[in-house]
Order: C-alpha cells, then structure tokens, then sequence
C-alpha cells in the first residue's frame, strides 16, 4: 500500500470520527468552524506523519549510503576485499542485522510494495540467515583468540599481514558482544561491549544506545566474577536512564551479593558470583586437553617449532619412487618430520589443474562434516567449520590424472581410496585437532566403504593464504604452511594397523584470504604388498 493510500485511509478515519449528528454541515457557519478545528488536527497529524516519514526517509537514506559506500570500496577489488574477515563479517552483518533494519523502516510506509518485490525475487537472491551472522562473529572471536588480536585494533580493521577494512561503529561492536552473550560467552561480551561503550561516546551521530550496552556489560561482568564493577556499571546505567526497568532491580541484587558475600568471607575481597550458571567450561576441561589447545594455539601462531635436533635430520631431494615417469623429471620432496614421517610434495599439481578441480567442485560444496565416534553417521560439528564436495575420478581426465599421480608417488593404491574430497575454508574456517583415522573403539567408522581404516592423508593445498590456515600437528610441533601446489603426506597407521597417536593434526583458522584444499584418504585394503607389516609394533 502506498503513504498517500496510508493518508487517505487515516485521514477519512479522523473525519469520520468528528463527523457531525447531520450531515448537512454547510447549512451551518459553527458546524463550519468545528470542520475548520478539525482540518487543523489533521494538519497537525500530516505534519506529525511528514516529520516521521522525513526521519525514516533520512535513516533508510542513511542506511543506503553507507551500503551503496561500501559497495563501491568492494566491486574495486571483491576477491580482497571479501577475502579479510573483518569485510566479509560486516557484510553479512550488513545483509542480515542492517537489513532487517532498512527492511522494516521501508515496511512502515511505501516501501512495503518495493519490500514485497524484493520477497517475490528472493528466491533468486542470497541472503544470510540469523545463523550466518552468528557464524560470522563466531569466526571474529575464534581470529581473536588464537592470534591474540587485541579487541581495539581488530575493531578498527587492523589485523597483520592483511590490508585494513572498514573500522568496526559502536554498533557492530554491539553486535559481536550481544552474539557472545547469546552464547553464554561472558569473556567475549565484555571485551566487545566495552569497546563498544569507548566507541559510542567518541560518535557523533549514535549508532547504538548506551543504556544497552551498559546493561549487557554489567550482567556479563557480574558473570566474570566482578560484582563491584557490575554495580558501578549498573549506577551508570541508572544516571542515563533513572526509570530503567531492569536496573534497580540489578542494583538491589548486586548489593545483597556483596554483602552476603563480605559475611561469607569469600575470596580476598568477598567479590565471587552467588549463583549456579557461570560458565565453567574451560576450568572443568582436562590438563592434557588444555595443553594441547595451547600448544595448537601456539602453532598456528608460529611461536613453537621443533627442536634443532629434529630440524638437523631434515632434508629436501628429488624423488622418483622407483617410477620410471619420473626418472627424468623427478618430484621435490621436503621430509619436514621423521616420526611419523610427515612429506611436502612441491609443485605437483599446475595451477590450470587446481582450476579444473575448484570448477568441478564449485556447484557442490555443501556444509562439511564429521564422523560420530560412537554410530559412525556424519554430521555438522563447530569445531569444523569449512565446505566441502566429492570428486569421482572418471567425472574428468583431470581428476582421473591427479589420483594416478599421487598413487605413483605415494606406492599406495587408489583403487580403495576415498573420492578426492574438495574443501573451502571460509570466514575463520578451521577443524580442530583430530584423527584421520578410526580409533579402535569407533567400530562403526567407514563401515560402509568395506576398505578397512584410513592408511594415510594426502592433503593438496590448492591455494596460498594472506594469514592463518595452518596445518599442524600439536603432539609433535609441526607446522604446514599453505602453499598453492604442493601436497602433504602422512601415514595413519603403523605398518602394524595400529593408529599412530602423534599423527593428530588441525586446520588452523583461516585469518585472511580464501583456503582451498583437496584431501585424498588411501585405505587399508588393496596396500597389504605395498606397505607390508614390520618386523616391530611401531614400524
């Protein structure tokens, strides 16, 4: 419906509800001047509807702007621009949270028809979902910690070897800290509401209100374990907004915490949270996992390597593999690990061949997923966060070629291997430590392939990465940098069947750029005279 359809709808209703008893109102001056009052009221309500419609136009005008300015930074160069994460999560921030917003000043008046247009269309059209834009700021919190990138320079688009993107409003620092708040993430809600609330006193025109941002960052601060400075934020609040619904009531209760808590004698200062819902998650983890997560942090950091007792026993050559194709043009091989021993394949795949594959695999990438340890089913999990799709050999001479070349250097078959699995990382994409292969008490696993456990990885890196995007190995202290062209290679399993433990790795969070990879997954079944048993367990 259009605002002047609006009008005239709520127009007539205004006359027909001072309509006079007759109906004959020119056969009457007073009745004349009654009709004049009230064409003064509706004067009045048009200036009140135009006013409205002047500041919703402004804000939707606003909205386009800033759209229509970040757009044209984009279309220069999309590929680099979409490729930091900071652009790509305020993008989607765009597209989802902003655009409700733009959606529902546009609904209020004419835009209604151009908003059911859009609807119609949809279909054609991409658009996040609410949980894009949780996964978004998931992936900016996942950047944050395990690079240590501190809130304020993240939040002006700052992050090392990158170029900078658009510096982050008190809004979308809002934004991040209400998404960590959702997710019961207490730590995180602080660290983004207070840069929030640093940053909306600095803004001229307010992209967020104060008083939320004060009441998130108490509670959460009160969460943390600090209930002094929840009640100082809590009698902020109450200065900006004496009648806040929420805030006396707050206040009351961190007051009577801190007392209960001083005749308690809890802690130095009596400052610990009285109730049950604090987040214990990290505290309750095992010493042995905690460890492993920092030293896969470090990793992917490049602040630990292995010893130089380790790296002296390394070396590079050209490596034929008794295969008379490359006597005369030899494969470069890099021994980066001796037990297990862990290869980098360089430059054995052409850029034109990547191409081919990321063509083929573009249509199909769907959500990845992982394995149940205990029913063998696959499925989503948060701890990998990246897409992937299947390549059959016989689907093009490319793919039918890659899969003989890894099977001449490698010696192993392919005829039991898995199809060549094509994988995107996206937005801080990751997958944290794991095995490849299946543990003795996953009895379900790869079941259904009838081909025995996974005997070795090849994992192709089919592009270079800005930041970030590692592949390493916590137990032993390895790290893999991406690398357009080259390929890793490990075995899983002994030579006696028996999972090798050290051969846990992880993708790291992709900082900045685009990640692709390709894994080939080589099993037991069809190897037995290719790599027979040892004469020991661990051989």
């Amino acid at each position: 419906m259009s605002s002047t359809a609006k009008f005239i709808l709520f127009g007539g209703a205004l006359l027909f509800l001072c309509h006079p008893a007759t109906s004959e109102v020119f056969t009457a001056i007073v009745d004349l001047e009654k009709l004049l009052y009230t064409e003064g009221e509706i004067i009045k309500t048009i200036d009140k509807y135009i006013e409205m419609e002047e500041k919703r136009l402004q804000e939707i005008k606003k909205l386009k702007d800033e759209y229509g300015r970040l757009h044209q930074i984009a279309s220069v160069d999309s590929q680099s621009f979409l490729e930091n994460p900071i652009n790509a999560f305020l993008l989607v921030k765009r597209l989802s949270t902003d655009w409700k917003l733009a959606e529902s000043l546009m609904l209020k008046s004419a835009g209604k028809a151009m908003i059911e247009n859009i609807t119609q269309t949809r279909g054609d059209l991409k658009f996040p979902e609410d949980e894009d834009l949780t996964g978004a700021a998931e992936a900016l919190l996942r950047l944050q910690d395990t690079y240590k990138l501190d809130t304020s320079t993240l939040a002006r688009g700052q992050i090392s070897g990158t170029k900078p993107s658009h510096e982050l409003t008190a809004n979308d620092c809002f934004e991040l800290g209400r998404q960590s708040y959702n997710n019961g993430d207490h730590y995180h809600t602080i660290l983004w509401m207070q840069e929030a609330l640093d940053r909306v006193d600095e803004e001229t025109n307010k992209t967020v209100d104060k008083a939320d941002i004060l009441e998130y960052l108490a509670f959460s601060t009160y969460m943390q374990g600090n209930t002094r400075h929840a009640l100082k934020l809590t009698n902020d609040l109450l200065e900006l907004v004496p009648n806040h619904p929420r805030a006396a009531g707050n206040r009351a209760y961190y007051e009577d915490a801190i007392r209960n808590a001083a005749q308690m004698k809890r802690g130095d200062d009596g400052d610990v949270p009285l109730v049950g819902d604090v987040n214990y998650s990290e505290s309750t983890k095992a010493d042995t996992e905690l460890s492993e997560r920092e030293q896969y942090e470090r990793l992917c950091r490049s602040e630990s390597t292995i010893s130089f007792e380790e790296q002296k026993n390394l070396k590079c050559d050209y490596f034929t593999n008794g295969h008379p194709y490359y006597i005369l043009q030899p494969v470069k091989r890099e021994i980066v690990f001796k037990a297990p021993k862990i290869f980098i394949f360089h430059d054995i795949v052409t850029d034109k061949e990547i191409e081919v594959v990321k063509y083929l695999a573009l249509p199909r990438l769907q959500r990845a997923t992982v394995q149940n340890a205990k029913s063998g089913e696959l499925e989503y999990a948060n701890y990998r966060i990246s897409k992937s799709a299947w390549l059959k050999n016989e689907e093009h001479p490319v793919v039918h070629k890659i899969s003989q070349r890894v099977e001449d250097v490698t010696g192993l078959t392919v005829s039991t291997a898995e199809e060549l699995q094509v994988v995107n990382y996206g937005i801080g994409g990751h997958y944290e430590p794991h095995f490849d292969f299946a543990r003795r008490e996953e009895t379900n696993a790869f079941q259904s392939l009838g081909t025995g456990n996974r005997i070795a990885t090849w994992l192709l890196y089919m592009s270079d990465v800005d930041a970030g995007g590692a592949t390493v190995f916590p137990q032993i202290g390895v790290t893999l940098h991406p690398k357009k062209g080259a390929a890793a290679f490990w075995y899983n399993l002994h030579k006696s069947g028996e999972g090798d433990m050290l051969t846990r790795h992880a993708a790291c969070p992709v900082l900045a750029g685009s990640k692709w990879v390709s894994n080939k997954w080589f099993h037991e079944r069809g190897q037995e005279f290719r790599r027979p048993c040892g004469l020991r367990e661990n051989d």
